[in-house]
């Protein structure tokens, strides 16, 4: 790997060079895996996300490690899920009525399906397919998600209805939020105990955003699996 960044940036010879070069495009890398659940992965954020260098906001605040939910059932996990509310993202900019969609696959991965419409719930439909991955075997509670090849996304399950009706999905970095329901309304009750568990986490509420959504499903989407 660093042989074809010393070929491609020019850098034979410069050894404090290189290692710069190296240590910075290994963060951005790592920070590219942050992909969007409901959102659409575009050539232009890779582009940003593998210059950017910043750090996340558990490193910045010194957080301790994100927890997630301590199992899950991936069956019960597939299925409709619609965004109720969000990190706003650059990739999810103007979307609407954002629906997730996750069926099992037969090579044992996770089809994955997202839709928004643009602008508002009467605009044009935007849609991406990828796949997800468990890479913890003993929850199934942090996966990976692609939607381009070859970056993978952070996908950790850190909330869970007892009977699934809603799911709460963050990343270890925190700087990636996505709270979501079977149905696309949200009891109020149900909506405040999520921010007060994800505020004893270190998430900062006050980005959050409630997604634009239906007052009940229409008829094309289905709700819950």
């Amino acid at each position: 790997m660093i042989e074809k960044i010393r070929i491609l940036l020019g850098t034979y010879g410069h050894e404090p060079e290189e290692r710069m070069i190296w240590r910075k495009t290994h963060k951005a890398m790592k920070t590219a895996r942050a992909v969007t659940l409901s959102g659409l992965l575009a050539l232009p954020w890779v582009v940003v996300m593998m210059t950017a260098c910043a750090s996340t906001t558990t490193e910045r605040l010194g957080l301790p490690p994100l927890q997630t939910v301590s199992k899950v059932d991936l069956l019960r996990y597939t299925g409709t899920w619609f965004e109720i509310a969000s990190y706003p993202q650059r990739f999810q900019e103007g979307c609407t009525g954002t629906t997730a969609i996750y069926t099992l696959r037969e090579d044992g991965e996770i089809g994955v399906v997202n839709r928004c419409r643009k602008g508002s719930l009467q605009g044009k439909v935007d849609s991406a397919e990828g796949r997800a991955r468990v890479v913890d075997e003993t929850t199934n509670a942090k996966l990976e998600v692609t939607f381009f090849w070859p970056f993978w996304g952070d996908y950790w399950i850190i909330d869970l209805g007892e009977n699934y009706e809603y799911a709460v999905v963050g990343h270890p970095g925190r700087d990636y939020l996505w709270i979501l329901s079977r149905t696309p309304t949200m009891d109020d009750a149900v909506y405040k105990g999520i921010l007060d568990r994800l505020q004893v986490k270190g998430y900062q509420l006050d980005r959050l955003r409630k997604t634009q959504q239906w007052t009940k499903a229409p008829g094309s989407v289905p709700a819950g699996s």
